[in-house]
């Protein structure tokens, strides 16, 4: 789906711990493993929830290295890790997914953790980076013992992590491979359906106590053609071992063994059968294609007849689909002026969102992201960025990191200076299309970590679920109040019965919208902030507006008051979340 630039041979050297200080220790002790195993989160339907009921929204992004040859998160060559995770906190980011390899966990299960490839650290007083990856003895530390020190950092700034497994072996470019299973890791191991199985169970274990890691996904992407046959993950009710939906359910019962507070996360598949009068592995035809198509890991339609149910019930399961625009492949639905209405119709619903929409389960798109091009890729960004918010679905975009070539990544550049430290230069213009998708309050704009006992990140700009509950929740809310629950039946557009066309065919356009015309008091109704557009961003004006702490002009007022009730409200404010998103056509 995406792909790495690999880093040259001299970029990716090594620099070992070097001017160790006479009769030092150790690393620098970094925040103690939180003992209070508070944070973990269940199931309710289509939303989440901590250990007190009350409702959490999962927002961050990816960094990825774990799965690739420097068996290490990328930039950590560059940059200080207590200054990179505090920028990721300060910018309101609240849990971090992190693509691993099967081969890197093997080697940890095993005891003997693969070496790191890259990364700078140095205890020298006069220029100490990631000193906490340094041995007493000037050697730096494994790969697993790096990961440690990092997720033990992550409590330190209220962030949360997650596990993906990117491919069963260390490659930057394993991602391509379908399946969890049948490729040899460096040392010539195999790993099998069981070893998957066991290299991740035994990490969930060795984290059952500590709840900075809060999920596991359990593949990235399963994909492949189904006239490739068992080369190619499927969705269906067999036991064949390309069955993504019975490894899946085998993974996470595993898991759910050794950790029942952890949440399972599934994706989809690449292609599904059309109806049951065609088989997985018969030749694709152009007359009467078999296969519906999606991005890699993005179906999942099997869910409606075969969900994963472990033993222990549904309650820690969110599905979890990734989903792109056309700067990574231009798929049909991108061929029209589409809109979201459009993508519900063409693509969305009936692949992903209806678990959402229906009360299935939770979603969380793992994926999504790409360039800013002021196009159509852009567009869609904005579109399904808009389409979450309303419908609080949990995603982490794709990604921090800048070498991700066909997205590139919310970062840009590092530079790190002993006096200093770490300058992390962020992408502003993807940052502000990304940042009204993370959780934050209304009236004040924090930033809501899902810990109970750190804030998110250290320089005022965040809370965290306790704080916001006991101290915001009443006064003036979050994002996610906005985004209120809709009844299916007002985004369903077809019946779910219906054989969809498949994504080989070009789809059908749609009837242009019909609206009606405006009052004349009215110049732009729902453009609050009178920049000739109706968006996300005249839902956070308003919403600010009623707590006092922004004004709206005379015209944004006539403009904000859609329902026509005298001053704008938070009515008003639901209204126009649910015109923007596409589910009513006008203000009437």
């Amino acid at each position: 789906m995406y792909i790495f630039k690999k880093l040259a041979a001299g970029a990716s050297a090594l620099a070992l711990c070097a001017g160790m200080m006479a009769g030092f220790a150790g690393a620098i002790p970094v925040n103690a493993v939180d003992d209070h195993n508070d944070d973990w989160l269940h199931a309710v339907g289509s939303r989440l929830y901590d250990k007190d009921g009350n409702e959490v929204w999962l927002t961050g992004a990816n960094w990825f290295g774990f799965n690739c040859s420097e068996n290490c998160a990328h930039y950590l060559w560059s940059a200080d890790i207590d200054d990179m995770l505090s920028s990721i906190a300060d910018h309101g980011i609240n849990i971090i997914r992190f693509p691993i390899s099967s081969e890197l966990l093997i080697s940890w299960m095993n005891g003997t953790p693969n070496p790191v490839a890259s990364v700078s650290a140095n205890n020298d007083p006069y220029y100490s980076i990631n000193i906490d990856f340094c041995n007493a003895d000037g050697s730096i530390k494994n790969s697993m013992e790096i990961f440690d020190v990092i997720m033990q950092k992550c409590k330190k700034y209220g962030l949360k992590a997650f596990i993906d497994v990117h491919s069963p072996h260390s490659d930057n470019s394993g991602h391509d491979y379908n399946l969890w299973y049948g490729k040899e890791t460096a040392e010539g191991v195999m790993v099998t359906t069981d070893l998957w199985i066991e290299s991740l169970t035994w990490l969930a274990e060795k984290y059952s106590n500590d709840d900075t890691i809060l999920a596991y996904d359990l593949k990235n992407e399963p994909h492949g053609k189904g006239q490739e046959g068992v080369k190619a993950a499927k969705w269906d009710g067999s036991t064949d071992e390309n069955n993504w939906s019975y490894a899946a359910k085998k993974c996470a019962d595993s898991i759910l063994n050794v950790n029942p507070n952890a949440l399972i996360l599934i994706e989809g598949v690449e292609q599904s059968l059309k109806s049951e009068s065609y088989t997985w592995g018969q030749p694709d035809s152009k007359t009467d294609p078999p296969y519906i198509g999606a991005w890699w890991g993005g179906n999942l339609r099997g869910v409606r007849k075969y969900p994963v149910v472990p033993e222990s019930g549904t309650s820690q399961i969110v599905y979890s689909p990734h989903d792109y625009g056309p700067s990574v492949y231009k798929q049909v639905w991108f061929d029209k002026d589409f809109d979201t209405q459009s993508l519900l119709d063409d693509y969305w619903y009936d692949t992903w969102a209806y678990i959402n929409a229906e009360d299935i389960a939770p979603l969380l798109i793992g994926e999504w992201g790409g360039h800013m091009d002021e196009g159509k890729n852009q567009k869609w960004m904005t579109l399904l960025r808009d389409y979450m918010i309303a419908h609080h679905i949990n995603h982490t975009f794709w990604c921090l990191n800048t070498n991700s070539g066909d997205t590139g990544g919310l970062w840009t550049g590092f530079q790190y200076q002993p006096d200093t430290g770490s300058q992390i230069d962020w992408d502003a213009d993807k940052y502000a299309l990304f940042e009204p998708s993370l959780w934050q309050t209304n009236e004040s704009g924090k930033y809501i970590g899902l810990d109970h006992q750190y804030v998110l990140g250290l320089n005022g700009t965040g809370t965290n679920v306790t704080e916001y509950y006991a101290s915001y929740a009443a006064s003036e809310g979050s994002n996610l109040d906005t985004a209120g629950k809709t009844d299916p039946v007002e985004i369903e557009t077809k019946s779910t019965e219906e054989t969809t066309a498949p994504t080989t065919e070009p789809a059908t356009e749609s009837e242009p919208t019909k609206e009606t015309d405006p009052p004349a008091s009215s110049k732009n109704p729902g453009d609050a902030n009178e920049d000739g557009a109706v968006n996300i961003m005249d839902i956070i004006l308003i919403n600010k507006a009623i707590f006092g702490k922004a004004e709206l002009s005379d015209q944004g007022q006539i403009n904000a008051d859609v329902d026509k009730s005298g001053s704008p409200d938070s009515t008003d404010s639901l209204m126009i979340m649910k015109y923007v998103v596409k589910l009513i056509t006008s203000f009437d």
